[in-house]
């Protein structure tokens, strides 16, 4: 046989096989032949949206407290997901590893973290005795093949990442996979020369997440944010999935670009007035009997709680300042993340009573910077100094001090003024000065610039041109695969179930047979299956011995973005129903015109950037 022959014959055989292959996984993908367990009742384990309708329309089967299994229809959307991810990290230059879950308690303990990152650290030890985590990020593990790896500056930059599992040993696992104990976890680590490069890297990463979620089909903000138990001083952005019932609040301009976790939101300073001090009374201490709350203290002196100077005492691991005194306004929050950031600790809980009792010499409820028994350190927010005739603990059990003017009475004490309080709706934009407004949202990204956290712990150096060690720039980024489902499925439901976004759904096309009994109905349903099998598009078959009614609502609840209706009343036309599940529009379709009606609809829904 000629070549021209052998080459015939092996596209023939090609064709064939690809046939063959579309038949078998087109009966995998009839839903008579699936597994896919849905509930007809809300689970009562269930308490968000995401929750009830992933275990409902058989996503996911909890395995245990904050452990989930991932079903076949749920893990689809998950592999879709990590492939956006995997795909735009390779676009910016990304290289991808598997790093080990289990990590070697010594690379921890070097960089301090075995100590610090507390209970949420799963932790064994293996029949030698010696002692692992459950890797919950793996800045030691990726910092340590750069440190044995890496030695000239030839080498940088370097952009690695995985998609892995971590474990954090959630106090309490909640929400599903929002707050769970095993996860899935998109993370890249970027190493550089210097800080310059460490900005370029950062704002690839940028970029990339952008690109990602868009393509995910998620509306989101970039927000500033505080970079928690990972560490690192240089900058931190959080990619926040809009959701009603998002977990956290984030504070945002519409006048600018600004937006923040509410954690993490600057609060412009307040500009005071000159005040006449000759006009405002002397403070007095008086009596206050069983008033231990803003509220209490207002009711009886007939103030709001603006007028208040709320006093809250915490103990830090600090040797110079074990105990420290917080002062915000009685209206406002402290903000105790900026006060750890402030006072570079790692611990700050509140003092317990006996503590209060020895710096103080009152009950709790009536602490106050004037007069206090023992010099401890104190810190103020800003707009304390904004209270004029106001009052304050008096450091008396029973007592507070009225009339109150901070910027006259606490002049002569040693107070450090920073900005240590929940900004809040309403308040100016940091950069702008106009208002700022709020919106709930799921953290389902992270970045961050380590700096030299990690490296300078773990000695991962390179040479430079001139021969000389330098210390190398890291930066660390984050995406939570199930959250990014569990976010989408928030943004995009209603009371039938699931309205997944064309980009991440597990299918695009249902096929529904009104009766799968009926010879012509199923006959054009197959045929329609097939052609578009064979045409690439991701398609299921329900081809089960149901009502119409239960199909719909199976196909609803599981969220396929477009259902194709074989009825009898619309084949003597020679049509099929074609509805699409976001807006419930529907229309007729010849049903020799399928194929590429379908091809225009997923190509007008699949998000291209």
């Amino acid at each position: 046989m000629n070549l021209s022959g052998l080459i015939g014959q092996s596209f023939g055989s090609r064709e064939k096989f690809l046939e063959e292959q579309i038949n078998q996984g087109g009966d995998k993908v009839r839903l008579s032949k699936m597994f896919l367990p849905t509930l007809r009742e809300i689970p009562t384990e269930a308490e968000t949206i995401s929750h009830k309708l992933m275990l409902r329309a058989g996503l996911v089967r909890r395995t245990a407290a904050g452990v989930y299994s991932y079903l076949p229809m749920g893990y689809r959307v998950i592999r879709k997901i990590e492939q956006i991810m995997r795909e735009e990290m390779n676009r910016q230059g990304g290289q991808e590893f598997l790093l080990p879950v289990l990590n070697p308690a010594e690379l921890w303990q070097q960089t301090g973290r075995w100590d610090v990152y507390g209970d949420e650290l799963f932790r064994l030890c293996d029949r030698q005795g010696r002692n692992y985590c459950l890797g919950p990020t793996h800045e030691e593990i990726i910092t340590t093949i750069a440190h044995n790896e890496i030695n000239s500056y030839r080498q940088l930059p370097q952009l690695w990442y995985q998609i892995q599992t971590k474990f954090r040993d959630e106090i309490r696992p909640r929400f599903g996979l929002m707050r769970a104990r095993e996860f899935i976890m998109k993370d890249l680590y970027s190493f550089d020369r210097d800080e310059a490069g460490l900005h370029e890297s950062y704002m690839k990463m940028h970029e990339g997440y952008t690109r990602a979620f868009t393509r995910a089909g998620l509306t989101f903000r970039v927000v500033e944010a505080d970079p928690g138990a990972i560490g690192g001083k240089g900058g931190s952005h959080e990619f926040m999935v809009m959701a009603d019932n998002g977990e956290a609040e984030i504070l945002y301009c519409d006048g600018c670009e600004y937006g923040a976790n509410v954690e993490k939101a600057v609060i412009l300073p307040t500009k005071h007035e000159d005040i006449d001090f000759r006009q405002l009374a002397e403070r007095e201490l008086v009596y206050t009997p069983n008033c231990r709350t803003i509220e209490d203290v207002g009711l009886y002196l007939h103030h709001t709680a603006d007028k208040a100077v709320k006093s809250v005492i915490y103990e830090t691991e600090k040797e110079e300042y074990p105990v420290v005194l917080v002062l915000v306004r009685g209206d406002h929050q402290v903000n105790e993340i900026k006060v750890k950031n402030l006072l570079d600790c790692l611990y700050l809980s509140l003092a317990r009573e006996e503590v209060v009792n020895q710096v103080t010499g009152a009950d709790v409820g009536y602490a106050g910077p004037i007069g206090l028994k023992e010099k401890i350190k104190i810190i103020a927010d800003p707009w304390v100094y904004e209270i004029i005739d106001g009052e304050c603990g008096g450091n008396k059990t029973d007592h507070h001090w009225i009339h109150i003017t901070p910027l006259r009475d606490f002049k002569n004490l040693d107070i450090e003024v920073a900005d240590v309080r929940m900004a809040a709706k309403g308040e100016p934009c940091p950069r702008c000065g106009k208002t700022l407004n709020s919106a709930r949202g799921i953290e389902v990204g992270h970045i961050f610039k380590l700096g030299t956290k990690y490296s300078e712990s773990l000695h991962a150096i390179y040479t430079d041109e001139d021969g000389k060690e330098k210390t190398i720039a890291m930066g660390c980024y984050g995406i939570g695969i199930g959250r990014t489902m569990a976010a989408a499925i928030e943004q995009n439901y209603d009371q039938n179930g699931i309205i997944w976004p064309a980009p991440i759904a597990p299918y695009h096309v249902i096929i529904t047979p009104i009766s799968i009994k009926e010879p012509e109905q199923k006959q054009i349903a197959g045929e329609i299956y097939t052609r578009l099998g064979k045409a690439g598009v991701e398609v299921i078959l329900d081809d089960r011995d149901e009502r119409p009614g239960v199909k719909f609502k199976d196909a609803d609840l599981i969220g396929i973005p477009l259902r194709i209706t074989v009825s009898p009343k619309y084949l003597v036309v020679n049509k099929v129903e074609f509805k699409v599940r976001k807006t419930g529009e529907a229309c007729l379709v010849d049903i020799d015109r399928v194929v590429d009606e379908i091809n225009a609809f997923i190509e007008a829904n699949m998000i291209k950037i």
